[in-house]
Protein backbone atom coordinates (compact mmCIF):
# COMPACT_ATOMS: atom_id res chain seq x y z
CA UNK A 1 0.00 0.00 0.00
CA UNK A 2 1.28 3.47 -0.87
CA UNK A 3 1.44 5.93 2.03
CA UNK A 4 1.15 8.71 -0.55
CA UNK A 5 -2.15 7.26 -1.73
CA UNK A 6 -3.47 7.16 1.82
CA UNK A 7 -2.47 10.79 2.36
CA UNK A 8 -4.29 11.77 -0.84
CA UNK A 9 -7.45 9.92 0.14
CA UNK A 10 -7.30 11.23 3.71
CA UNK A 11 -7.12 14.81 2.46
CA UNK A 12 -9.83 14.21 -0.12
CA UNK A 13 -12.37 12.90 2.40
CA UNK A 14 -11.40 15.56 4.96
CA UNK A 15 -11.97 18.28 2.36
CA UNK A 16 -15.38 16.82 1.62
CA UNK A 17 -16.22 17.37 5.30
CA UNK A 18 -14.69 20.86 5.25
CA UNK A 19 -16.53 22.00 2.12
CA UNK A 20 -19.77 20.01 2.19
CA UNK A 21 -20.42 20.25 5.93
CA UNK A 22 -18.46 23.07 7.58
CA UNK A 23 -18.57 25.57 4.74
CA UNK A 24 -21.87 24.61 3.13
CA UNK A 25 -23.71 24.78 6.46
CA UNK A 26 -21.74 27.80 7.76
CA UNK A 27 -20.57 25.86 10.80
CA UNK A 28 -17.43 28.03 10.97
CA UNK A 29 -17.68 31.73 10.00
CA UNK A 30 -14.22 32.02 8.46
CA UNK A 31 -13.34 28.48 7.29
CA UNK A 32 -13.93 29.17 3.59
CA UNK A 33 -12.03 32.44 3.60
CA UNK A 34 -9.07 30.94 5.45
CA UNK A 35 -8.92 28.14 2.89
CA UNK A 36 -9.30 30.46 -0.10
CA UNK A 37 -6.63 32.83 1.22
CA UNK A 38 -4.23 29.93 1.94
CA UNK A 39 -4.28 30.55 5.69
CA UNK A 40 -5.22 26.92 6.39
CA UNK A 41 -2.79 23.99 6.52
CA UNK A 42 -3.57 20.28 6.61
CA UNK A 43 -1.03 17.80 8.01
CA UNK A 44 -1.58 14.04 7.73
CA UNK A 45 0.15 11.92 10.38
CA UNK A 46 0.32 8.24 9.45
CA UNK A 47 1.32 6.94 12.89
CA UNK A 48 -0.90 4.10 14.11
CA UNK A 49 -1.08 5.56 17.61
CA UNK A 50 -1.36 9.10 18.92
CA UNK A 51 2.28 10.06 19.42
CA UNK A 52 3.09 13.10 21.55
CA UNK A 53 6.61 13.65 20.23
CA UNK A 54 5.45 13.33 16.64
CA UNK A 55 2.57 15.73 17.25
CA UNK A 56 4.86 18.31 18.87
CA UNK A 57 7.22 18.06 15.91
CA UNK A 58 4.29 18.83 13.60
CA UNK A 59 3.00 21.72 15.72
CA UNK A 60 6.34 23.57 15.85
CA UNK A 61 6.56 24.67 12.18
CA UNK A 62 2.85 25.45 12.11
CA UNK A 63 3.26 27.77 15.10
CA UNK A 64 6.29 29.44 13.54
CA UNK A 65 4.56 30.21 10.24
CA UNK A 66 2.56 33.34 11.00
CA UNK A 67 0.69 33.06 7.69
CA UNK A 68 -1.14 30.04 9.09
CA UNK A 69 -4.32 30.93 10.96
CA UNK A 70 -5.84 27.44 11.20
CA UNK A 71 -4.22 24.01 10.89
CA UNK A 72 -5.63 20.49 10.91
CA UNK A 73 -3.54 17.54 12.09
CA UNK A 74 -5.27 14.42 10.75
CA UNK A 75 -4.57 10.87 11.98
CA UNK A 76 -6.15 8.38 9.52
CA UNK A 77 -4.49 5.29 11.03
CA UNK A 78 -4.94 6.12 14.70
CA UNK A 79 -7.60 4.10 16.49
CA UNK A 80 -8.83 6.04 19.51
CA UNK A 81 -12.08 7.00 21.17
CA UNK A 82 -13.25 10.58 21.35
CA UNK A 83 -12.31 10.66 25.05
CA UNK A 84 -8.82 9.31 24.32
CA UNK A 85 -8.34 11.98 21.67
CA UNK A 86 -9.49 14.69 24.09
CA UNK A 87 -7.00 13.50 26.71
CA UNK A 88 -4.23 13.44 24.12
CA UNK A 89 -5.06 17.01 23.08
CA UNK A 90 -4.74 18.10 26.72
CA UNK A 91 -1.27 16.50 26.90
CA UNK A 92 -0.26 18.06 23.61
CA UNK A 93 -1.51 21.48 24.69
CA UNK A 94 0.51 21.31 27.92
CA UNK A 95 3.64 20.16 26.10
CA UNK A 96 3.23 22.90 23.48
CA UNK A 97 2.85 25.52 26.22
CA UNK A 98 6.06 24.30 27.88
CA UNK A 99 8.03 24.45 24.63
CA UNK A 100 10.10 27.50 23.60
CA UNK A 101 7.74 30.22 22.43
CA UNK A 102 4.95 29.20 24.77
CA UNK A 103 1.32 28.60 23.85
CA UNK A 104 0.96 29.82 20.27
CA UNK A 105 -1.83 27.55 19.02
CA UNK A 106 -5.16 26.73 20.63
CA UNK A 107 -6.15 23.08 20.13
CA UNK A 108 -9.35 21.08 19.94
CA UNK A 109 -10.02 17.45 19.12
CA UNK A 110 -12.45 16.49 16.33
CA UNK A 111 -13.62 12.86 16.08
CA UNK A 112 -15.83 10.85 13.69
CA UNK A 113 -17.83 9.23 16.48
CA UNK A 114 -20.20 11.70 18.13
CA UNK A 115 -23.97 11.55 18.57
CA UNK A 116 -26.15 14.59 17.98
CA UNK A 117 -27.30 16.07 21.30
CA UNK A 118 -29.75 18.92 20.69
CA UNK A 119 -30.35 19.73 24.35
CA UNK A 120 -28.12 22.80 24.05
CA UNK A 121 -25.71 24.50 21.62
CA UNK A 122 -22.57 23.38 23.47
CA UNK A 123 -23.81 19.79 23.66
CA UNK A 124 -24.05 19.68 19.87
CA UNK A 125 -20.44 20.80 19.29
CA UNK A 126 -18.91 17.27 19.12
CA UNK A 127 -21.43 16.30 16.43
CA UNK A 128 -20.60 19.38 14.37
CA UNK A 129 -16.91 18.38 14.66
CA UNK A 130 -17.49 14.91 13.23
CA UNK A 131 -14.45 14.73 10.95
CA UNK A 132 -13.78 11.57 8.90
CA UNK A 133 -10.64 10.80 10.95
CA UNK A 134 -9.41 11.80 14.41
CA UNK A 135 -8.25 15.37 13.89
CA UNK A 136 -6.66 18.08 16.00
CA UNK A 137 -7.60 21.59 15.02
CA UNK A 138 -5.06 24.29 15.80
CA UNK A 139 -6.00 27.97 15.77
CA UNK A 140 -3.48 30.75 16.31
CA UNK A 141 -4.02 32.40 19.71
CA UNK A 142 -3.34 35.82 18.21
CA UNK A 143 -6.52 35.43 16.16
CA UNK A 144 -8.55 34.39 19.18
CA UNK A 145 -7.11 37.25 21.23
CA UNK A 146 -8.28 39.78 18.64
CA UNK A 147 -11.78 38.36 18.96
CA UNK A 148 -11.73 38.57 22.77
CA UNK A 149 -10.54 42.21 22.69
CA UNK A 150 -13.49 43.26 20.54
CA UNK A 151 -15.67 45.66 22.55
CA UNK A 152 -19.15 44.24 23.26
CA UNK A 153 -22.05 46.21 21.80
CA UNK A 154 -25.38 45.40 20.24
CA UNK A 155 -27.29 42.17 20.36
CA UNK A 156 -27.71 41.04 16.75
CA UNK A 157 -25.88 38.07 15.34
CA UNK A 158 -24.02 39.35 12.27
CA UNK A 159 -23.56 37.39 9.04
CA UNK A 160 -19.87 36.36 9.13
CA UNK A 161 -20.03 34.76 5.68
CA UNK A 162 -20.09 38.24 4.17
CA UNK A 163 -17.09 39.50 6.15
CA UNK A 164 -13.35 39.07 5.78
CA UNK A 165 -11.44 37.48 8.65
CA UNK A 166 -9.96 40.89 9.48
CA UNK A 167 -13.47 42.38 9.55
CA UNK A 168 -14.59 39.56 11.79
CA UNK A 169 -11.72 40.18 14.19
CA UNK A 170 -12.59 43.90 14.47
CA UNK A 171 -16.32 43.39 14.74
CA UNK A 172 -17.91 44.15 18.13
CA UNK A 173 -19.07 40.96 19.80
CA UNK A 174 -22.11 41.12 22.09
CA UNK A 175 -21.24 37.64 23.39
CA UNK A 176 -18.18 35.40 23.04
CA UNK A 177 -17.89 34.37 19.42
CA UNK A 178 -17.68 30.65 20.21
CA UNK A 179 -21.04 30.87 21.99
CA UNK A 180 -22.69 32.61 19.04
CA UNK A 181 -21.21 30.12 16.58
CA UNK A 182 -22.43 27.19 18.70
CA UNK A 183 -25.89 28.77 18.91
CA UNK A 184 -26.04 29.41 15.15
CA UNK A 185 -24.93 25.84 14.42
CA UNK A 186 -27.54 24.48 16.81
CA UNK A 187 -30.23 26.46 14.99
CA UNK A 188 -28.95 25.25 11.62
CA UNK A 189 -29.09 21.58 12.61
CA UNK A 190 -32.55 22.02 14.08
CA UNK A 191 -33.75 23.73 10.90
CA UNK A 192 -32.25 21.15 8.53
CA UNK A 193 -32.95 18.24 10.95
CA UNK A 194 -30.35 16.00 12.50
CA UNK A 195 -31.27 13.20 10.09
CA UNK A 196 -30.39 15.27 7.03
CA UNK A 197 -27.10 16.55 8.42
CA UNK A 198 -26.07 13.13 9.70
CA UNK A 199 -26.92 11.54 6.36
CA UNK A 200 -24.44 13.90 4.67
CA UNK A 201 -21.80 13.12 7.28
CA UNK A 202 -22.38 9.36 7.02
CA UNK A 203 -21.98 9.51 3.25
CA UNK A 204 -18.51 10.96 3.77
CA UNK A 205 -17.68 8.24 6.32
CA UNK A 206 -18.75 5.52 3.88
CA UNK A 207 -16.60 7.18 1.21
CA UNK A 208 -13.69 7.10 3.67
CA UNK A 209 -14.20 3.41 4.45
CA UNK A 210 -14.38 2.44 0.79
CA UNK A 211 -11.27 4.44 -0.10
CA UNK A 212 -9.22 3.16 2.84
CA UNK A 213 -10.31 -0.45 2.34
CA UNK A 214 -9.18 -0.26 -1.28
CA UNK A 215 -5.74 0.71 0.04
CA UNK A 216 -5.65 -2.14 2.56
CA UNK A 217 -6.70 -0.09 5.59
CA UNK A 218 -9.41 -1.59 7.84
CA UNK A 219 -12.66 0.38 7.98
CA UNK A 220 -13.70 2.16 11.13
CA UNK A 221 -16.77 1.24 13.12
CA UNK A 222 -18.69 4.40 12.16
CA UNK A 223 -20.77 4.25 8.97
CA UNK A 224 -21.83 1.29 6.88
CA UNK A 225 -19.33 -1.39 5.80
CA UNK A 226 -17.38 -0.46 2.68
CA UNK A 227 -18.85 -1.63 -0.61
CA UNK A 228 -15.79 -2.82 -2.55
Amino acid sequence: MSDDALVRECLRVYRRYAVEIVEALDFCPYAARCREEARTREVVVLARELDLDRALAEVAPLAEDTQIEVALMIWPRARCTRLELARFVERLRSAHQAAPGGLVMAMEGFHPEADADLRGPERLVPFVRRTPDPTIQLVRHAVLDRVRRAAPSGTAFFDPSRMSLDDLMRSPAPRPLHERIAEANHQTVQRLTVERVQASMDDILRDRDRAYAALGEPPRSTGEPPDV
